[in-house]
């Protein structure tokens, strides 16, 4: 490689590093939310217990591994079917703290009752 070209490459290199750099500190300072993946499968979501801070928005990516499920936390007004192979997004701005649950309101088999969690809110 000629010295020159050698020179162009790390200033290259450099420059993308921190551009790279850059985005991510731009991504977090614009109030992006923060992604909170959720996976439903017979008889079980992933996580069960998800803590979120008042006033600060986050979108829930739920997705199926199996069969057509429900996502429902009333206490927070949010509903969404979950399918297999596609992502529900879910945007959340908690206005109150607590405890809310959420279960699957899509029968899918025995056992169907103990797929629950909660969304716990707090300051």
């Amino acid at each position: 490689m000629h010295p020159t070209a050698h020179k162009g490459f790390i200033v290259a290199a450099l420059l993308v590093a921190t551009l790279a750099a850059c985005w991510g500190t731009f991504s977090m300072a614009d109030g992006a939310p923060r992604v909170i993946p959720v996976t439903a499968r017979k008889f079980k979501y992933t996580p069960q217990v998800i803590t979120l801070k008042k006033g600060v928005p986050v979108v829930l990516e739920l997705i199926s591994l199996d069969r057509l499920h429900g996502f429902n936390a009333p206490g927070l007004g949010i509903r969404a079917d979950v399918m297999p192979g596609q992502t529900a997004r879910v945007h959340i701005l908690p206005q109150k703290t607590g405890t809310f649950p959420f279960h699957c309101d899509n029968f899918c088999g025995s056992g169907h009752q103990n797929m629950t969690g909660e969304i716990i809110v707090v300051d």
